[in-house]
């Protein structure tokens, strides 16, 4: 997949009577965006070019009740290899890859990651098929050709993606196919990144 590069990194701010040179909001020093193919069609993320933004609402939320809402290990299972947002912007970036969003369907749509796809944890053990496994009387089996997959729910202190992570392996799909981005969608938003349903 090409990255699209956007050439601008000053931005001027006009403010009332001054006019303020403000350096743009990069993903780093050298890519100001990606652009990752999605079932919609091409859709750059970028980060938030506003200095001032903030997270609200839920996602500024920084303690939830523990059962069930406890801090995940940064490796869910042995093999699986932890990852930040640069690596799941490769994956995004990669046609072979495949990022999933495992939280329930009405988490995905109020808003996800662009290029990802949406298998929700409690159903994923069941459909991996769907990532070409073969299902046998015993199961699945899953050989060398299933892609690389990266997983992410909705932060550090979310079970969804490290409970399906541990149940795909239990069902056959190789660790070591498996990444495991456990800032999700806290994190993302933190960081300013494009969300689907909001702007692109």
């Amino acid at each position: 997949m090409k990255r699209l590069i956007h050439p601008v990194s000053v931005l001027l701010l006009v403010l009332p009577g001054l006019a303020v040179a403000a350096e743009a909001v990069h993903i780093r020093p050298d890519l100001p965006s990606v652009t990752v193919e999605t079932p919609e069609g091409p859709a750059t993320i970028a980060r938030n070019p506003d200095p001032e933004a903030r997270l609200d609402g839920d996602w500024a939320r920084t303690s939830r009740a523990c059962p069930p809402f406890c801090i995940q290990p940064v490796t869910p299972a042995e093999g699986v290899k932890p990852i930040g947002e640069l690596e799941l912007l490769d994956m995004l970036a990669d046609p072979d890859a495949v990022v999933i969003d495992s939280r329930t369907p009405d988490w995905f749509e109020g808003g996800s990651i662009p290029g990802a796809i949406n298998m929700p944890w409690d159903r994923m053990a069941e459909k991996l098929d769907t990532l070409g496994c073969d299902l046998d009387f015993e199961g699945f089996t899953c050989g060398d050709e299933v892609p690389e997959i990266a997983l992410f729910c909705n932060g550090a202190w979310c079970g969804q993606s490290p409970t399906a992570i541990r149940r795909i392996i239990a069902a056959g799909y190789p660790p070591e196919k498996i990444s495991y981005y456990r800032g999700g969608m806290q994190a993302w938003r933190m960081l300013g990144l494009t969300v689907t349903g909001e702007g692109g």
